[in-house]
């Protein structure tokens, strides 16, 4: 039985993820350097994730609300 907590902790790093690596790809066209490239992914990684934390969590409690295996 999985958490409201891991399963929103999955979808929010995931989320995270996709966006650094999204930066990464536009960051290949330019002149950046590597340590540009990856600082700034990071960077968005690290935002990205401050902001889908508080705000997927309370979603999925919203919506799983009720259902067993999905309590807490």
């Amino acid at each position: 039985m999985k958490s409201v907590g891991f399963v929103s902790a999955v979808i929010y790093t995931g989320i995270s993820l996709a966006a650094a690596g999204l930066f990464l790809l536009a960051t290949m066209s330019g002149k950046h350097t590597t340590v540009e490239r990856f600082g700034g992914a990071g960077w968005v990684f690290l935002l990205s994730l401050i902001v889908a934390l508080p705000t997927i969590t309370p979603v999925l409690k919203k919506r799983f609300k009720g259902q067993e295996g999905l309590a807490k």
